[in-house]
């Protein structure tokens, strides 16, 4: 028998010690197994994380990049969650009214798209959105008690706002591009918002961006929506200078279309958008979805200056820097510097810039103390910050903006001179 079954030999003084040694021994152990059980889980976590990932042919960023602009997908629906943290102060009833000046002095309807779609500038909100080739399209904002739905179906583009029960109703052009959205005469293109709201509207901005400035790489596979997906990331070569970090695209492995638009700003942190398909299919929406009729007592805005007001506002915008359309544009507007550091520049011809809090009056004051005063061989002028954008208002009337940092543009200023 061996002589650890023998427990008749055994005293009780050592049976104690035994006893006590292995609670000792138990204070130490279990912990080191802890330890050991975490080092395992957190060693294991980059497999457990790609364990569920698609396993897809090899291809190239360059093929993937090819697979989208090839990407031809005329019939889809689903929804669309989209994030945007920009770092905005939070303005209240005033954060609104500013939206819908920027957005290009609309009909003054709450369901006019060019004021509706900004609130998709801050927030998390959730999209519902269809299209049928060209000519139909609609999008629906999900809000709470509510709802705001764009609809563009053959010549017609309405918007209703169920909240305040108004409607909204304009006119493609002769293109069939709804009325102040369309981009170009090319398929999907026609009729879409002009405010990006889905992961495709992203991309395709992005990827305009893609010059030799630019790293594009596929890191992987993913799952989006239920759907196989590659990963396309862009990101500035040289980071000195721009505010913008890394760009993930997820792509649909088999009809190119992109499913999910991540943006990290280059300070890091949360991302400044995240948009992307929770749900999508490919299958062709019932012709109802596109059906529209004002319901019985609406206030309905028939917008006839819709294509003056497309015409005066696109123009300044030409060739103009990622981003730099959020202040509305000018006469005049040029773009220095390249890539990813470029720089819009416009004069407004009006002097004295943003007025101070010792200026002219709460509004002038409340404005300035929303920026930083800098100066510089250019003078004084005022930097407006989020997390991406930036401008910059000299005091004698010019505009810098760009996704590059304050120092950038003081330096453009300067150099502006």
């Amino acid at each position: 028998m061996a002589p650890y079954e023998s427990d008749d030999s055994r005293s009780a003084e050592e049976a104690e010690e035994r006893h006590s040694a292995r609670r000792k021994a138990a204070r130490y152990v279990v912990p080191v197994a802890v330890v050991g059980v975490a080092a395992a889980t957190i060693g294991f976590v980059p497999a457990l994380a790609d364990s569920g990932d698609p396993d897809l042919p090899k291809i190239t960023a360059q093929q993937l990049v090819q697979k989208i602009a090839e990407s031809d997908v005329q019939q889809l629906s689903g929804t669309v969650k989209i994030t945007t943290d920009l770092g905005l102060p939070d303005l209240g009833g005033l954060e609104s009214g500013l939206a819908s000046g920027a957005a290009g002095n609309g009909s003054g309807s709450s369901a006019d798209p060019s004021a509706k779609l900004t609130e998709l500038a801050s927030g998390t909100h959730t999209l519902r959105v269809a299209a049928d080739g060209p000519d139909r399209q609609k999008v629906s904002l999900i809000e709470s008690a509510a709802e705001y739905s764009l609809i563009h179906d053959g010549k017609d583009v309405w918007g209703y706002d169920s909240k305040s029960d108004e409607v909204y109703h304009g006119t493609a052009d002769q293109d069939g591009k709804a009325g102040k959205g369309g981009k170009d005469g090319k398929g999907g293109e026609k009729g879409r918002a002009e405010v990006p709201a889905t992961p495709r509207d992203f991309a395709e901005e992005a990827l305009k961006a893609a010059d030799d400035t630019t790293s594009v790489t596929v890191d992987g596979t993913a799952q989006v929506a239920g759907r196989d997906a590659y990963k396309l990331v862009v990101k500035p070569k040289h980071a000195s200078g721009t505010t913008v970090g890394v760009i993930s695209i997820a792509v649909d492995a088999e009809t190119g279309m992109p499913l999910k638009f991540t943006l990290t700003p280059a300070s890091g942190g949360a991302a400044v958008v995240d948009v992307g398909f929770t749900q999508v299919s490919f299958a062709k929406p019932a012709a109802s979805t596109f059906d529209f009729t004002p319901p019985k007592g609406a206030k309905i805005t028939e917008d006839k200056d819709a294509a003056a007001r497309e015409h005066a506002s696109a123009a300044p915008h030409e060739g103009i820097a990622p981003g730099a359309g959020l202040l509305g544009g000018g006469d005049g507007a040029k773009v220095i510097g390249k890539g990813w550091n470029s720089i819009a520049t416009f004069d407004t011809g009006e002097k004295g810039g943003v007025p101070s809090s010792a200026g002219k009056g709460d509004m002038g004051g409340f404005l300035g103390s929303l920026g930083d005063q800098v100066s510089g061989g250019f003078g004084k002028g005022t930097v407006f910050s989020t997390r991406l954008i930036n401008a910059l208002i000299t005091d004698d009337g010019k505009v810098y903006v760009g996704a590059v940092t304050k120092d950038a543009l003081v330096k453009a200023a300067d150099a502006g001179k």
